[in-house]
């Protein structure tokens, strides 16, 4: 395909998440040619509730996402199914090339790639995430509220997430596993009223699709109905990094793309918004931040379109 057959878009939004739609709905209503790229595997694929977001709080977040893109379709929104493997430079703008060939050409880039979490490698972990192991307490700890609550060390952020689940919970235990709290974190742990339980933990135990404790290495079952972790939110920045966009380590955190307070990277034209830049953001969050991120967008976008007439003009 040629550059002058390839299909041309204002701008290409890269990961069609709630960040994603977000900026391409604000987008779409300025009268913007918009695609949505997207690979169809969102972070939070096995979660069965999306919490937190007003007026759509409990809702599944397959459907908040259905219903999302009907709304992007409304507008005259483009859905591509795939994923961004390159984008590069060009004359007036970017030339995508997608995982199985296609290409397409967009003024601006908007990437929303959001982030994937590298999880403990306890037996059992992965196979219950986002159904009774969860990692966020804003999110889950109204649904753990009252229950036997376990959270898994694997660094310094679980002790601070033990003693701010004893807000929704009685009981909490802390397994310290492969992290040791140091003194004056264990002083910490046991004025919030937090038990600690030292030792491996070999695996969990489930029961009827339950989970209903944890099994230590040396063979004692510990009761949890609900256990927390603390994962490493690894952001999906690689076609960022082939961009030239700076990406931050926070260990022990993970990693994020670093933008200015309105969504530009380093690079011109690169834009990034959501959990790709930052991994502590809820789903509200995410949006919102996109949708900031591409008003600011259309606004340089008219700029220069004032600014190109004025140089026709003269």
């Amino acid at each position: 395909m040629t550059d002058s057959t390839m299909e041309r878009y204002d701008v290409a939004v890269v990961g069609g998440g709630p960040a994603g739609l977000s900026a391409a709905l604000i987008l779409l209503r300025a009268r913007r040619r918009v695609v949505v790229i997207d690979a169809g595997e969102p972070r939070n694929a096995r979660s069965t509730r999306l919490h937190g977001f007003l007026g759509r709080d409990g809702d599944s977040p397959a459907d908040f996402l259905a219903r999302g893109r009907a709304e992007i379709r409304q507008y005259g929104g483009v859905f591509i199914e795939g994923v961004a493997v390159d984008a590069r430079p060009q004359d007036q703008g970017f030339k995508v090339t997608l995982g199985d060939g296609r290409e397409l050409s967009a003024g601006q880039l908007m990437v929303t790639t959001g982030l994937h979490d590298e999880l403990p490698s306890v037996p059992g972990v992965s196979e219950r995430w986002g159904v009774d192991v969860v990692h966020c307490p804003m999110c889950h700890g109204w649904e753990a509220r009252d229950e036997r609550v376990g959270v898994l060390a694997v660094n310094a952020m679980a002790v601070d997430m033990a003693m701010t689940l004893k807000q929704w919970a009685p009981d909490i235990r802390l397994f310290s596993n492969s992290y040791e709290p140091t003194r004056e974190q264990h002083a910490a742990l046991a004025a919030r009223g937090v038990s600690v339980v030292p030792g491996t933990v070999a695996g969990l135990d489930i029961q009827d699709d339950r989970l209903v404790g944890l099994t230590m290495a040396n063979g004692r079952s510990v009761p949890c109905s609900v256990l927390f972790v603390t994962p490493s939110a690894i952001a999906n920045d690689d076609l960022l990094v082939k961009l030239g966009a700076e990406v931050q380590s926070s260990p022990p955190m993970g990693s994020r793309v670093v933008t200015d307070r309105i969504g530009r990277t380093c690079v011109p034209g690169v834009w990034a918004a959501g959990n790709v830049t930052d991994p502590s953001a809820q789903v509200i969050i995410a949006a919102g931040d996109a949708a900031r991120a591409a008003s600011a967008l259309n606004g340089l976008m008219i700029r220069e379109e004032i600014a190109g007439a004025t140089a026709l003009g003269e």
